[in-house]
């Protein structure tokens, strides 16, 4: 099957000794395919088409069981999955693309995952976007043995090209024989997938690619860029090496291939600091000593890569802090809050921030990790001491004020934290940076807290709203009543005062959360 040389491709050779191996590829091809998807299926007559689509079908049904005939006569065959529908067509018969029109394609393949036997009979009815799979028989092998040929082609070819990396990663570190099992993500475009080898030993595949370029917001830079979110997993494996290197419990690096995005971590369980009923107070306990050793040592601003490489940890800026807060005008004022801010409205927000910010980051820095909260925060009880906290994210690491992850921690974004146990912990976090240094000044803390309180919530309830409407997750919209009434809290400090007396002018709701 010819491609068309213009458009970027991707190809992946691999052997498959026998129809288990068929099977387990076709899990691996079930991983990073969906709905609009287009697989086009090549190669020998008789190498086993067809066995691969049943194998995949069966996949993506979640039923081993499923009967999955071949679509040589009825032409196509349509699966309907949790997910989405899946069609399954046979070409083979069709002397004409136009004959397509007439088995009603273009209905059957909307919003479909669609796989095709004999692609070149479809002619240009195809899109340029797709799979190529091609089969090919070896008269020297076994009966079984398939050679496969990948090409990804247009959007699949960087879909192709991380599968073959990942696929090399894992012979070359001793996992190719491992089970991989699909871990929920979280709200980035970062993927996961537990390891488990024969002998029971798990890992956890991290997939981190190269974060898309965005358009040009500020400064002729994207949004990434100016809010010093990492691009790339760089910055996640040399945070990790230099919180090892201070005995915390991040998770050990059993391989790596930074170009291509991979990681092989240690599996650090799935218990967190929280539980059925909310947060542990041991457990938080434990990450706010954690904090408070962290943010009483002198803590260097550049860190080694495994390669030689130096990666500089990002200062956390003004026009950082900015970019973020203004997400509130941009995501939650009008479709969360249904208020439309006039220029001069957001005018005076972002003068009011300015403000308050530049005498704050005067103030000396730490390495702030930035998402340090629950979904973020394992417990690992057979350790001892903040060795129990063990930290899986925080590649977005910055240089900045060390109220900020306290503030993250004790307002929490995705569970309520009680006012009695925040209150508890920051009185803990103080005694702790008091006992290691008793100059610490305690009102510039509270102030501080105060501030990246109310600059969190601001964030926060911006990417929350942004989540929804752009990018189709409304799954985070229950939470913004609980932001909601941080940032209320906040805002009594009088510090805020200023920005409390903006909000009371152009967004009352925020107020009258926390009332």
């Amino acid at each position: 099957m010819s491609f068309e040389p213009s458009v970027q491709q991707s190809v992946w050779s691999l052997d498959l000794p026998n129809e288990a191996a068929t099977d387990a590829f076709a899990a691996e091809i079930a991983h990073f395919v969906g709905a609009n998807d287009l697989i086009t299926l090549s190669g020998d007559l008789g190498a086993g088409k067809t066995t691969f689509a049943r194998a995949l079908i069966r996949h993506l049904a979640g039923d081993a069981q499923l009967e999955v005939p071949s679509p040589t006569f009825t032409l196509m065959q349509i699966y309907d999955t949790k997910e989405f529908p899946i069609v399954h067509a046979d070409l083979y018969r069709i002397e004409h693309p136009s004959e397509l029109a007439e088995l009603g394609w273009d209905e059957a393949a909307e919003d479909a995952l669609v796989l095709v036997e004999w692609p070149d009979r479809a002619g240009e009815i195809l899109t340029a976007d797709r799979l190529n799979i091609a089969f090919y028989l070896d008269s020297g092998r076994s009966a079984g043995y398939r050679h496969v040929v990948l090409t990804g082609i247009g959007t699949f070819a960087p879909i192709v090209a991380r599968a073959k990396a990942t696929d090399a990663l894992l012979g070359a570190s001793g996992w190719a024989e491992a089970t991989r099992s699909f871990m929920l993500g979280d709200a980035s475009t970062r993927a996961y997938e537990r390891l488990r080898k024969p002998n029971g030993e798990q890992a956890i595949l991290m997939i981190s690619p190269p974060r898309p370029v965005g358009p040009a917001v500020r400064f002729g830079k994207p949004y990434s860029t100016v809010a010093k979110l990492s691009d790339t997993i760089h910055a996640f494996i040399a945070v990790d090496i230099g919180l090892r290197q201070l005995g915390y419990s991040a998770p050990k690096i059993h391989a790596q291939d930074m170009d291509g995005g991979l990681a092989i971590l240690e599996d650090l369980g799935n218990q967190f600091v929280v539980d059925a009923d909310g947060p542990v107070p041991e457990r938080y306990g434990a990450a706010v000593a954690l904090l408070a050793d962290l943010h009483s040592k002198d803590l260097p601003e550049t860190l080694q890569l495994p390669d030689g490489e130096a990666y500089h940890i990002p200062v956390y800026d003004l026009d950082a802090m900015l970019i973020e807060a203004e997400l509130l005008c941009d995501w939650y004022a009008p479709y969360i809050a249904g208020a439309s801010l006039t220029s001069a409205a957001r005018g005076t927000f972002v003068s009011l921030w300015r403000d308050l910010l530049t005498e704050l980051l005067e103030a000396p820095t730490t390495w702030t990790l930035r998402d340090y909260h629950s979904p973020n925060l394992l417990w690992l009880s057979e350790r001892q001491g903040i060795a129990r906290i063990g930290l899986i994210d925080f590649q977005d690491c910055v240089l900045g004020p060390p109220a900020y992850d306290v503030a993250a921690l004790l307002q929490d974004a995705r569970v309520d934290v009680p006012a009695q146990l925040e209150i508890r912990l920051l009185g803990d976090y103080v005694r702790l940076r008091r006992l290691a240094d008793a100059k610490f000044d305690t009102p510039a803390f509270a102030r501080a807290y105060a501030i990246m309180g109310v600059q969190r919530a601001t964030k926060i309830l911006g990417i929350f709203a942004r989540l929804d409407k752009r990018d189709g997750k409304p799954q985070y919209l229950a939470h913004i009543p609980r932001i909601e009434r941080y940032l209320a809290k906040c805002l009594a400090h009088p510090a805020l005062e200023p920005i409390k007396t903006w909000y009371v002018d152009n967004l009352p709701r925020v107020l009258g959360a926390g009332s």
